[in-house]
């Protein structure tokens, strides 16, 4: 059976906010979308619905400068610029935004503050997330073109040694535990990850690294 477009918006709604999907009740501020957009651009894509509140309440969009804002979000505070596509669904007498992210190939996607300084955001659950370091390294890394080699000496082994021992640990607490400086054991942590050595993971609001 098809789905009307009313159907469509309120099978999505359903779904609540998640990994794939944010709710936005309104678009006042072009910045602050920009760090959604970051977040699925870095992550595995989505979509915005904009007119629907935190509890899945259709409020609707309350002008077409929510729409332009969005594309400026896209093109002037994200860098690289990003192509969004978006559609307008008249739902229940109001209309709705969906904004669809594609992931980009090429990461990261940085979203520009009120300084202008650029920040790169992942999305985790139903949250956006600061990227750290370590994935900034990684992605990096993945832009390389030339195959990458890791050494494998007494440092890298004495690092997954401290991991497999002590089993999840910050980075911070990496780089104190092996003697490590931060910005090396960041680096070290990045290309375990690439190959598949270890994995990282967020709790608590805290990124996490342990043996896979």
């Amino acid at each position: 059976m098809t789905l009307t477009e009313e159907d469509y918006i309120l099978k999505l709604i359903e779904e609540g906010e998640h990994i794939h999907q944010d709710f936005k009740f309104a678009i006042s501020d072009a910045r602050k979308i920009a760090k959604s957009i970051s977040a699925f651009s870095n992550t595995e894509g989505g979509r915005l619905l904009v007119g629907v509140k935190d509890n899945g309440k259709i409020a609707g969009v309350r002008s077409e400068e929510e729409i332009y804002m969005i594309e400026a979000a896209a093109t002037m505070y994200c860098k690289p610029k990003v192509t969004i596509k978006s559609n307008v669904y008249r739902v229940h007498g109001k209309d709705v935004l969906e904004v669809i992210i594609e992931e980009c190939t090429q990461k990261p996607i940085y979203a520009l503050d009120k300084n202008n300084r650029p920040w790169a955001y992942v999305r985790i659950e139903d949250e956006n997330i600061l990227a750290d370091t370590v994935l900034l390294n990684k992605w990096k890394h993945n832009k390389k073109e030339e195959n990458v080699i890791i050494t494998y000496s007494e440092r890298e082994k004495h690092l997954l040694d401290i991991l497999s021992a002590n089993g999840e640990l910050t980075l911070n607490k990496c780089s104190k535990s092996s003697g490590i400086t931060r910005i090396e054991t960041s680096r070290l942590l990045a290309d375990f990850i690439r190959f598949d050595l270890i994995e990282q993971v967020f709790i608590g609001h805290t990124f996490y690294f342990r043996i896979k």
